[in-house]
């Protein structure tokens, strides 16, 4: 099994209808049990603030879409500041920071299509299906 950080920008995909690309084939990979993911807890925030304030859904979707979220097994864990901290000083917002520092801590890829990030932590941040 492949263990993964994934960051908004990718499961973000997952819960568009119909799932978007990449995030359909990571979410199937997921469900069927051949990867294991780890996140932020800030992750379910900003996926909150995406369906609310761009996909204006109201709150009732909302509801049950944070219901939803509490239900995934993905491992939350929140990062080490003080790394958080260093990806900062490169250039990168703690939101985005925190997701590298989480792959970094854990010594696994972390898989988005934030270009800030991957140009910001090639060693770390990979594009979906290059995992």
């Amino acid at each position: 099994m492949r263990h993964l950080v994934l960051d908004a920008s990718v499961v973000v995909r997952w819960f568009r209808t119909p799932a978007e690309p990449p995030g359909r084939a990571l979410r199937s990979e997921f469900e069927s049990g051949r990867i294991a993911v780890t996140i932020p807890g800030l992750l379910f925030l900003e996926l909150l603030n995406v369906a609310g304030r761009q996909w204006r859904w109201r709150e009732e979707k909302l509801l049950e879409f944070a219901e939803e979220l509490d239900r995934t097994r993905f491992e939350l864990l929140d990062p080490d500041l003080g790394r958080v901290a260093g990806w900062v000083a490169r250039g990168l917002t703690a939101y985005d920071a925190s997701y590298v520092a989480l792959a970094e801590q854990l010594g696994i890829p972390l898989i988005t299509v934030d270009r800030a990030i991957l140009d910001a932590a090639p060693g770390l941040a990979r594009l979906p299906g290059a995992a």
